[in-house]
């Protein structure tokens, strides 16, 4: 099974958020993050969206953690010291997927781990889009399952196949929703 690590910026948007845990559910991969993750993001969201209630992100943390016993990682703040990265405030998301034992890193910030940086630790970076389309091609009748639970959710409006990825497009999955219209029928 693949074991990823979510960067906040691919929990931040709500649509790719959804998505994500629900291919978690149906079990196309182990997502992992960490409390401190789950602060960035909430706190980016709140930042953008001032009228949002934090209890509402909050129920949505307690939510992701219940997916897996291990979804949130610890014990990663020793090895923090020990990365040498860009951006120093990205050691902690390298720091847990070495902990947590993750092969990906799914982050929009690609730049952020650079190749050399995380070679050694035998874990790729993944944008979401990459890491989406990943998962499709391993396992496409799970993968779908997943998609239609995604779509249904979306009732307000509802969407119809084609606005769904039409929403896929504008959460930057350009390249999956390409390869999903495919499927337009099975989901």
């Amino acid at each position: 099974m693949i074991v990823a690590v979510l960067d906040a910026c691919v929990l931040y948007p709500p649509s790719l958020r959804d998505l994500l845990m629900r291919l978690a559910v149906v079990g196309a991969y182990a997502p992992r993050w960490t409390e401190q993750i789950h602060a960035e993001w909430i706190r980016a969201v709140l930042n953008d969206n001032p009228g949002l209630a934090l209890a509402q992100l909050e129920r949505t943390r307690r939510l992701m953690n219940l997916i897996n016993p291990q979804s949130v990682v610890s014990g990663f703040e020793e090895q923090i010291a020990t990365l040498r990265l860009p951006d120093p405030d990205d050691r902690h998301v390298l720091a847990a997927a070495i902990v947590a034992g993750a092969s990906h890193i799914v982050t929009f910030n690609k730049t952020d781990f650079p190749e050399a940086a995380v070679r050694p630790f035998n874990i790729k970076i993944a944008g979401p889009d990459d890491f989406v389309g990943a998962l499709f091609d391993d396992d496409v009748d799970v993968c779908l399952e997943a998609i239609r639970e995604h779509r249904a959710s979306l009732k307000n409006p509802a969407k119809t196949p084609t606005e769904y990825l039409a929403t896929l497009r504008a959460g930057r999955l350009n390249e999956f929703a390409a390869r999903l219209e495919l499927f337009t029928g099975r989901f």
